[in-house]
């Protein structure tokens, strides 16, 4: 992290830092002595030394604890350049926050021993379903190109209420904003950010399955507007409104209740071969 606050002691601009929130001072020293925190260069840094300018520190925190996510992540598909994956409920695609070694990433570059892979796109920790992955870096700009341009067709299958009005399919364009901090991402004014289009094709005692087919990615887009349309997808902790307890669940390793919403299907043609490609969830 970077220290702003001028005038103030090393230790004081630590203890004021948001992410560092769970040490106590006295962590701090005794972190100190151990030497693990450091300057840029790795020296020791004086937690009473006088904050002069804006300067990077280092700090090694402990590991969060984590619940191991208990379901398999199949691989689709493998090749020299790509490896495809089946990513379960409740794992997230890359380290963030509290998931570190309970994500897509991990799990993978350990399964084929190589640092080198790397997500060309993301789904939330959440969804389940069809998950890209590149294994080599100087074809990774090629493949995350793909998503940054929308050349790639997405499909995505949820499950909610019934809504029968909505079999003849609904498009939904509105504009999305998520700040860093907030769960929620929201709806506000603007222009339009957010396109799904959503149809209703089964339902079985009152679940409807629903197809939906995002030409944005924005966060938490199918959900929200799902959510929007009254029909929210089942398990879904955060819409229309937050549930603590159901969020909460997987920090407590009860993965009882996913949300039901899966990326059925990811097609695109290969900026290397210019074959098309298509893979599909067996979820």
């Amino acid at each position: 992290m970077v220290l702003r606050a001028l005038g103030s002691t090393v230790c004081e601009a630590l203890l004021a830092a948001p992410s560092l929130s769970e040490l106590s001072e006295a962590d701090l020293r005794a972190r100190s002595a151990a030497g693990e925190i450091v300057d840029v260069d790795g020296n020791p840094v004086d937690l009473d030394a006088t904050v002069l300018r804006p300067a990077p520190v280092y700090l090694y925190r402990d590991l969060p604890h984590e619940y191991p996510v208990p379901f398999d992540m199949p691989i689709l598909h493998v090749d020299d350049d790509i490896v495809v994956v089946d990513k379960p409920h409740f794992l997230a695609t890359m380290p963030r926050g509290a998931h570190v070694a309970q994500t897509a990433l991990v799990r993978l570059r350990r399964e084929l021993g190589s640092d080198d892979v790397a997500p060309a796109h993301r789904l939330d920790r959440l969804t389940a379903g069809v998950l890209l992955f590149t294994r080599r870096r100087d074809v990774r700009a090629a493949y995350q190109e793909l998503f940054a341009e929308r050349q790639v067709h997405k499909e995505y299958r949820a499950y909610a209420p019934v809504d029968d009005s909505l079999a003849a399919g609904r498009r939904v364009e509105n504009r999305i904003v998520k700040t860093s901090g907030d769960l929620r991402a929201q709806v506000v004014p603007g222009e339009v950010n957010a396109i799904s289009s959503i149809t209703l094709v089964g339902q079985d005692d009152g679940i409807g399955e629903y197809h939906l087919l995002p030409t944005t990615g924005r966060t938490h887009q199918l959900r929200m507007h799902m959510a929007g349309l009254g029909v929210p997808i089942l398990g879904d902790p955060l819409y229309p409104d937050v549930d603590p307890d159901l969020a909460s669940a997987p920090e407590r390793g009860d993965f009882s209740q996913p949300l039901r919403l899966v990326a059925h299907v990811l097609s695109f043609t290969d900026p290397l071969s210019g074959e098309r490609r298509e893979f599909r969830t067996q979820r």
